[in-house]
């Protein structure tokens, strides 16, 4: 039942079609990916059906149905379930007992979070608290456009191109030094540079996009 699956580029399965399960669910499917989505509630599984790939009334604590659904042949699998931490943490573990590549679980607090990379998870997320640090680092910092972690350590960051930075090349901004900031894309109006040259020069309402040490290249987003 579940061959058309297989074979295709990318796989994702979806567990808990709550609010957030379903817009991961929605996302995938627009970008034209194969996915599944499962949760226990038939009314979530029937709302969701006619924009997944596939959508199934599942409980995601018995390992041996996810077994028989084969769910193991998918690489990636995001546990969305948020109220019931147990069953979270269950699905969790059988997940990783039945050798799926990449599982990505949504937590409510750190605590939960903490829990289930110590029990296999590959990535945890914190919706709300992300979302927070969002709008929090929007009100502190003006030029500061949005900021995605890149493993433990290190942060992908966008922002508008300060005043302190027109008129200057990125030579002569010496970034790196600095702030330890690689500056891997830079926009201007319309046209992109990717790795732009040292001689570059900003120029008004450029946009940055930077890596590097999240502690460091955070203090990009203080200057005026």
């Amino acid at each position: 039942m579940f061959g058309s699956f297989k074979n295709k580029q990318k796989e994702f399965a979806v567990i808990g079609l709550g609010r957030f399960g379903r817009a991961v669910v929605r996302t995938l499917s627009e970008k034209g990916h194969s996915v599944l989505g499962i949760d226990k509630d038939p009314q979530l599984v029937q709302a969701i059906s006619e924009v997944c790939t596939q959508a199934v009334v599942l409980d995601s604590t018995n390992e041996a149905s996810l077994r028989a659904l084969d769910i193991a042949s998918f690489e990636t699998v995001v546990v969305a379930i948020g109220s019931d931490f147990e069953s979270n943490l269950i699905t969790t573990v059988a997940l990783k007992a039945l050798g799926v590549k990449r599982v990505i679980c949504k937590a409510l607090t750190q605590r939960q979070k903490d829990i289930l990379l110590r029990v296999g998870a590959d990535r945890v997320i914190q919706p709300e608290a992300d979302a927070g640090r969002q709008l929090a680092n929007e009100l502190a910092a003006p030029n500061f456009i949005q900021q995605i972690a890149f493993g433990e350590t290190h942060s992908v960051l966008e922002l508008r191109a300060p005043q302190t930075m027109v008129g200057k090349s990125l030579a002569e901004l010496d970034l790196r030094k600095q702030y330890g900031a690689n500056i891997v894309a830079l926009k201007h109006k319309t046209s992109v540079s990717i790795f732009p040259p040292a001689e570059q020069v900003i120029q008004e309402n450029d946009i940055l996009v930077v890596i590097g040490l999240t502690e460091t290249i955070n203090k990009l987003t203080e200057l005026q």
